[in-house]
């Protein structure tokens, strides 16, 4: 029985384990987190949101999910 490899990377500068082949929006549902007002960087680079199901997490990766918040 084949079993898929696991990535680590650091989310929010903590580290974290997903399958293999995981992309940007997929993370973001594995995580329970918000998917409006957010953005995400990858390695120091900002993702637009059209491209984060084309995005895949790799070994060592550094992702920041930056949360967007109203207020006056």
């Amino acid at each position: 029985m084949a079993t898929s490899a696991a990535v680590k990377f650091y989310l929010n500068g903590e580290l974290r384990e997903i399958p293999d082949r995981t992309d940007l929006t997929q993370m973001i549902r594995l995580f329970s987190l918000p998917d409006k007002r957010v953005a995400i960087e990858l390695n120091g680079e900002v993702i637009r949101r059209a491209q984060w199901a084309f995005t895949f997490v790799v070994q060592d990766d550094k992702v920041e999910v930056v949360h967007f918040v109203g207020g006056g």
